[in-house]
């Protein structure tokens, strides 16, 4: 039994493809089975993928940048004409000689050259996509796909036909579950003082994030203490930034990180009070999952707008507060809002439950099952 996992090589790809083949395991730990993964190279994402004994095949992907300038115009020709038909040849020859029986695709721009292959091969795809909206690698692939596991209600998914939809949730890791406060508090050095505030800026950190907690940093660290994962690349400059504006007696209560670790994701969920975090679909049911109240300041220049329309279906039902950039945030009135909610412990109880009334925890296990009872039947 061989199944190819595919997508666009980010951890918001990487993340549940892993959750459901641990899942995967728990219900078929059988020898025959085999998976791979075919997607563009990623350091991050191979090292993870290979701790779960997954065999990572690399190909060439080809990227469509939003973002106006002559440099992305020529690199979009570049990919779209040189990477794009590279990476077909490759998936073809990787699909054609490991013959999976499936083809799981998470989206992204490296997914397609796999679908693609995989369609013309004979090899039945099925998607699974985060957001509301659907990225183009997902509507392109939706044709192909025989079943569309989504994270969101049907109603409110756009694009895909509802015939072919299933709703599941968002495959987590189920590791991230449990933890003690206790173990956390001695982890992170908290000193249980004030409120943890905890920030997730994703893989990649969140740049105009980082930018305002730095601007406003003494105050926020006069009343909270935070917990702030501020991405690989931002690290070094944020962190010196950080020696700058904060004074010695402040110090103890910042907690800087550039990613957490699983472990360390498990016990800062536990200990935090309020997350801060993008609007991507991984976070949100990571967030939900846990039954953490939030604030999510939606990234404005993400594909499709999905990051607000993800943030406004779950704000609906009460588990969140919403801050777009767009609206004029500042970083005194995110301080402002961040203190409002802090002051109204009855309303952070209300959208923890509104939180953990949303979740769907079983996304993985309820994916695999299917995955395994197709392959089996």
């Amino acid at each position: 039994m061989k199944i190819l996992f595919t997508g666009g090589g980010t951890a918001g790809h990487i993340f549940p493809i892993i959750a459901i083949v641990r899942e995967i395991k728990k219900i078929y730990p059988k020898k025959d089975l085999e998976m791979f993964y075919l997607g563009p190279k990623d350091e991050f994402g191979q090292l993870a993928l290979s701790q779960e004994g997954i065999q990572v095949k690399i190909i060439f992907a080809g990227k469509i940048r939003r973002y106006l300038g002559l440099k992305n115009i020529f690199l979009n020709i570049f990919d779209i004409f040189f990477k794009t038909p590279i990476g077909f040849v490759q998936s073809f020859f990787w699909i054609f000689f490991l013959a999976p029986d499936i083809i799981f695709s998470k989206g992204g721009y490296g997914s397609m050259p796999a679908v693609l292959s995989g369609w013309i091969l004979g090899t039945r795809v099925f998607l699974h996509e985060s957001d509301v909206v659907p990225g183009l690698a997902n509507r392109l692939a939706s044709r192909f796909a025989l079943e569309i596991f989504v994270s969101f209600p049907v109603q409110e998914t756009e694009y895909f036909p509802r015939d072919k939809m299933i709703c599941v949730g968002n495959p987590i890791r189920k590791r991230l579950f449990g933890g003690s406060k206790t173990k956390a508090q001695e982890l992170f050095k908290i000193s249980g003082e004030k409120p943890v505030i905890l920030v997730l800026g994703g893989s990649q950190g969140a740049q105009r994030i980082n930018d305002m907690l730095l601007l406003i940093l003494p105050e926020i660290l006069a009343k909270f203490e935070l917990l702030h994962q501020c991405g690989k690349r931002n690290f070094k400059n944020v962190e010196a930034e950080a020696k700058v504006v904060i004074n010695k007696k402040l110090e103890k209560h910042y907690h800087l990180f550039p990613f957490f670790k699983e472990t360390e994701l498990k016990l800062a969920y536990q200990v935090a009070d309020i997350i801060i975090s993008r609007a991507g679909g991984s976070s949100i049911f990571e967030i939900a999952a846990i039954g953490k109240p939030s604030i999510l300041v939606p990234l404005p220049e993400s594909a499709q707008n999905h990051q607000v329309k993800n943030a406004y279906v779950y704000n609906n039902c009460g588990a969140t507060m919403v801050l777009e950039e767009t609206n004029g945030l500042s970083p005194h009135f995110f301080l402002e809002r961040l203190q409002y909610l802090i002051s109204r412990p009855r309303r952070l109880e209300q959208m923890a439950s509104e939180a953990r009334r949303f979740a769907r925890p079983q996304a993985a296990s309820i994916i695999a099952n299917y995955i395994i009872e197709y392959l089996t039947s």
